[in-house]
């Protein structure tokens, strides 16, 4: 039976790379593969109290500057992936980049990640894995503030480069 995707009908299941024909999980050989720029921008957010988010805006967090340092832990995530990710590739990044800023009015941190190189695979992982320790780096540095805190929204909103070329997420309908 057909599924549906983002209102296109998909006429079969989707290929797993990471899986080989008997099920077993493998790490994809890319090394027929042409190096070509890669590009991945991922994004997330931590939903915290009031209180939390003036904790943060205001630097009375005992721990230090936590966008500060939630944005070096996201830095230093993404060139440890392949660490923490058993089939991911070591990749030699040549960008990352961390925006983190508050919003008051959501009483939110809004994280996003860039990561760059020219390599044989994506870089998608590592834009992940950037936004997901700066979240839990947010988290860790206001617990004491608000242990009710949420990481949400971690998802890929674009990449370019490789076989499979441009992808971008569409806005949502509203």
């Amino acid at each position: 039976m057909a599924s549906s995707t983002r209102g296109r009908m998909k006429t079969s299941a989707p290929r797993l790379t990471h899986v080989d024909a008997r099920g077993r999980a493998r790490m994809v050989d890319v090394g027929a593969k042409p190096p070509t720029a890669r590009r991945a921008v991922a994004q997330g957010r931590v939903v915290m109290s009031r209180d939390a988010m003036r904790a943060v805006r205001s630097g009375a967090n005992p721990k230090g500057d936590v966008l500060a340092v939630a944005r070096l832990a996201g830095i230093q995530a993404a060139k440890q992936t392949a660490a923490l990710i058993p089939l991911c590739h070591v990749l030699p990044l040549d960008h990352v980049d961390v925006a983190i800023r508050t919003n008051v009015r959501a009483s939110t941190v809004e994280i996003e990640s860039t990561v760059v190189c020219w390599a044989r695979t994506g870089v998608e992982m590592e834009a992940i894995m950037a936004v997901c320790v700066a979240a839990a780096t947010v988290y860790d540095m206001c617990k004491a503030a608000d242990r009710a805190m949420r990481i949400e929204g971690i998802e890929l909103i674009a990449k370019s480069g490789g076989q499979s070329g441009e992808y971008r997420k569409r806005a949502p309908r509203g």
